[in-house]
Formats: C-alpha cells, sequence, structure tokens
C-alpha cells in the first residue's frame, strides 16, 4: 500500500543529503554523516517509501551538524505570507469560472509547487506567480475530476489531506468553493503531526484561517503512513466518503491503499516523471480506484 522506495528514489535521497553535508562541514563530517545515512536505509523496512525517511534523515542532520529541525521556517512564513496575499484574487478568479471546483482543483494543484524539500534550491516565487497567471490553462484528468463530482455530490464527508505550508491556502479556495457548490459535505482538513520539512502543520492551518475542522496525522512522516496515524487521522481516513490527498508524498505512502482517494500533485521527481510518462512540473489528477 505504498510507492517503494527504489535505486533510482536511494540515490537522489543519498546525492541531495550528501550534497547538503558537504555545505555543513568537514569531509570527515560529512562521511560520518554518510555512515549513518547508510546505516538508516540498511535498516528500513522493506518495501518502506521514501517518506519515511524525512524526519530520520532531520534527526541525523541535527545530531550530526545542529540543523534546526525546523530549518524550513522562514521558507513556510513566505509561503503563507505570499499565498495570504493573493487569496482575494484567486477566489476573484475561480468564482469568475465557468466551473469554479475545477478552476479551484487548478490552482491548488499549482499552489504543490511550494515544496523546498523536493525542489530544494529550485523554488522561486516569481516562478509560482507566472504559473499562477496560466493556472485556468491547465488541463486534468476529465474522467477522475467527473468521477470526483460525482463523488462529492453523493458524499457525506471529504477529508482533505494537506501538504505544504502556504500551498494549504490554495487548498481553502477548493474546499470552500466545494463546500458551496455541495453544502451537505461535512470537510475536515489534516495536517502533518509537528514539524516536518515545509509541510503544513495545524500552525499554518491557523496562519491560513482554514474555515473547517483541522486534525493532524499524529507523526512526523511528509506523507500518510498508514500505519503510523494518530486514532482520529486514522479513524477520518477510513469514514471518509472522499479523500483529497495533495503531493507527491501522499501517493508515495497511499497508492494501493484501495480507499476512494483522489491524488492531486505536480510531478516535482525523476521517478514521477518515468513512473506517469509526463514532464517535470505536469499538474496530475488521479482516482485511486481508477
Amino acid at each position: 500500500m505504498s510507492i517503494a522506495i527504489d535505486t533510482v528514489c536511494l540515490q537522489c535521497h543519498m546525492e541531495r543529503n550528501l550534497q547538503l553535508a558537504r555545505t555543513l562541514g568537514t569531509e570527515e563530517e560529512a562521511m560520518a554523516f554518510a555512515k549513518d545515512l547508510m546505516q538508516m536505509y540498511l535498516t528500513a523496512p522493506e518495501g518502506i517509501s521514501s517518506p519515511w525517511f524525512g524526519p530520520r534523515t532531520a534527526e541525523l542532520f541535527h545530531q550530526h551538524y545542529g540543523l534546526p529541525i525546523d530549518r524550513y521556517r522562514q521558507e513556510k512564513i513566505d509561503s503563507n505570507k505570499f499565498v495570504l496575499e493573493r487569496l482575494d484574487l484567486i477566489r476573484e478568479r475561480v468564482q469568475e469560472a465557468r466551473d469554479p471546483v475545477y478552476a479551484a482543483l487548478q490552482f491548488s494543484i499549482l499552489g504543490n509547487y511550494l515544496d523546498f524539500s523536493a525542489l530544494r534550491g529550485q523554488v522561486s516565487f516569481e516562478k509560482l506567480a507566472e504559473m499562477l497567471d496560466a493556472a485556468r490553462d491547465i488541463s486534468l484528468d476529465a474522467d477522475a475530476y467527473r468521477k470526483f463530482r460525482q463523488d462529492l455530490a453523493q458524499g457525506k464527508t471529504l477529508l482533505v489531506l494537506t501538504d505544504n505550508a502556504g500551498e494549504i491556502g490554495f487548498d481553502r479556495i477548493l474546499a470552500e468553493t466545494i463546500f458551496e457548490v455541495f453544502p451537505n459535505l461535512a470537510i475536515t482538513f489534516c495536517v502533518r503531526g509537528g514539524i516536518t520539512q515545509n509541510d503544513a502543520t495545524r500552525e499554518d492551518a491557523a496562519e491560513m484561517g482554514i474555515p473547517f475542522p483541522v486534525i493532524d496525522n499524529g507523526n512526523l512522516v511528509p506523507g500518510t503512513q498508514l500505519d503510523q496515524l494518530g486514532d482520529e487521522a486514522s479513524q477520518a481516513l477510513h469514514t471518509s466518503d472522499v479523500i483529497l490527498a495533495k503531493g507527491m508524498a501522499n501517493v508515495e505512502t497511499m497508492f494501493g491503499c484501495g480507499l476512494n482517494v483522489y491524488y492531486a500533485f505536480l510531478i516535482k521527481c525523476h521517478r514521477f516523471v518515468d513512473r506517469f510518462g509526463k514532464p517535470m512540473f505536469t499538474p496530475m489528477f488521479l482516482r485511486e480506484r481508477g
């Protein structure tokens, strides 16, 4: 019930983290870090997905270099500020659309660009602004979207599994738009259980003014690791009629779970490029049961 790490993921994970380690200290320190990193790979459970390594890698950087666990705090602040300043404009563009739900989904998926971990050193607010200007031009899978609307119309509960800080503001507009069209839906947001990368937490949900109940997943994995979910998140996941899962990490940790999940994300790594046959930054909307 996940996309297991393979040699492509392993190589990428190791190269990115060793590259960072070399900038933080001596070669001897980097070697000591590398040995602990390799030990982590060797002792990982069989078939585990890449996001599982996230909090463990952060702890290694903290132990070896004193790097703060909350090292993306400024990026999160900047992301929230960027989106908050544009909420009214984006809401107007959504409401003017022929299909507001589709338009809100377009913006929500583009918000997945705010990923300072996967796109280390490559995130540009200027580029995101350009992407948002062209948001209404992107196309999403028509069959998946048609079924999504049918499920929303027939269901009673929607669980939104969020991803990054800032991005959660676009998710707010999407959820508000869905609620306007389907007012019988009870909508719940699920954030991370604590600080992990630049992912959204309860603090970010409050900053964004999420007007729906907010729960957290009870752990620090930057995804939805089913066997580590807290009781509240597990119950919500298994009782929700519709689940909207944002970001690649939710795909990696959940794909194949069999629940009524719709995955909404941008392709941001070479493994996903190969898996889906799409170029980098392609907006994706997939249905688990499809």
